[in-house]
């Protein structure tokens, strides 16, 4: 299971929220930079960042750092956060983003994510974001009708190979993922599920492992220090 270190971007610095919510954002690093290379060097093969302004705003906002991270750190970077349009998607691949995540755009337009797919194959992913089992949407501020798993179904229909689930009642909580619907999603669907949300240490990491799912991704965990990075990425590869 591949451990991604979770980098979330507002005004520029890597900020935590609290179950999604904006107002409760910390600063938690100044330099996404230097944070990134501190993933590296802890052993990470891949890191995951969200752009929350683009996320709020539906359009990418701090590109320039996320392109420096790409340029500095040489790691694969998977980024979401406000990318509803297929323009967007090709402009951020050719800045080097090696996955893009769709969220919003692929409930409210999946023909979107059917040409994303088409044209871009498994650099395309989709961020599956629920409370209480159903889809939220807009950086989290309004909730669909639509059940998760039903989604999740769609867009392994479309063609879709990356879904990353987060429960977002979980998230920022160190409180523990929420396995059950982590596994019924890894269960309904052939997508390489990455977990995310919640995540508080090595114990649930030795779970989600056991899993089989595909990855899982941590952040306040390895900020507030109740995770050792490197240790998660042992206990992820088996060693």
């Amino acid at each position: 299971m591949i451990i991604y270190p979770a980098m979330d971007l507002k005004d520029g610095k890597c900020v935590r929220l609290y179950q999604g919510e904006f107002s409760s954002s910390q600063v938690v690093a100044d330099d996404p930079v230097s944070t990134a290379l501190k993933f590296k060097e802890a052993g990470s093969e891949y890191i995951h960042m969200v752009d929350l302004d683009g996320a709020l705003k539906g359009n990418v906002k701090n590109l320039e750092i996320i392109t420096m991270v790409i340029e500095r750190v040489k790691l694969p970077i998977q980024l979401g956060g406000g990318i509803r349009d297929i323009n967007t998607i090709e402009a951020l691949i050719k800045a080097g983003i090696s996955r893009v995540i769709l969220g919003t755009a692929a409930l409210n337009n999946p023909d979107l994510v059917k040409e994303a797919v088409k044209k871009f194959g498994d650099k395309i992913a989709v961020g599956i974001d629920a409370r209480d089992g159903f889809v939220a949407i807009e950086g989290w501020v309004k909730l669909s009708k639509v059940n998760y798993i039903d989604f999740g179904k769609k867009m392994e229909e479309i063609g879709v190979k990356t879904i990353i689930f987060t429960d977002i009642s979980k998230d920022g909580t160190l409180t523990g993922p929420n396995f059950e619907a982590t596994g019924l999603l890894n269960e309904s669907v052939s997508c390489d599920i990455i977990a995310s949300g919640g995540i508080k240490d090595i114990e649930d990491i030795k779970i989600l492992t056991s899993m089989n799912l595909h990855g899982a991704i941590t952040g306040k965990a390895i900020y507030s220090k109740t995770i050792s990075l490197e240790e998660a990425i042992k206990v992820g590869r088996g060693v």
